[in-house]
This record gives C-alpha cells, structure tokens and sequence, in this order.
C-alpha cells in the first residue's frame, strides 16, 4: 500500500489509504475540521500501528453524501 504525502505522489500512485493531513487536502479542509470529521464518525479512520490511515473511500462516500440532497 502506497502512501500519499503530497499531491505529486497522489497523481502518481492510486491508493486506498491516506495519511490526515493528506486526506484533509484531499477535500480541502483544515486539519482541525478533519479531525472534528473524525470524531464525530462522518469519516472512516484505520489505525495501523502507530499510523492513523484515512481509507480513500471513506473520504469519496463523504463528499457523495454532501451532494444528495
């Protein structure tokens, strides 16, 4: 499994997992707000090891929420 750091690894690799702070660029949103997201269970986290991973799906099922109206 790759992780993406910046958006030249992203373009480069399709990954199933993220780093948060990577993630949080993803949708375009602060840090601080993704973490809100985090604990609130609107986003999917994974822990692996020490890593908290963010399943890109997770993230492509949030944004799809926010579109239905």
């Amino acid at each position: 499994m790759a992780i993406v750091r910046n958006a030249r690894d992203l373009a480069e690799h399709e990954c199933i997992a993220v780093r948060i702070p990577t993630a949080a660029r993803m949708i375009g949103i602060s840090r601080s707000k993704f973490y809100e997201l985090l604990s609130s269970g609107d986003i999917e986290a994974v822990k692996l090891g020490r890593s908290t991973l963010i399943p890109v799906a997770s993230l492509k099922a949030f944004i799809e929420a926010l579109r239905e109206p």
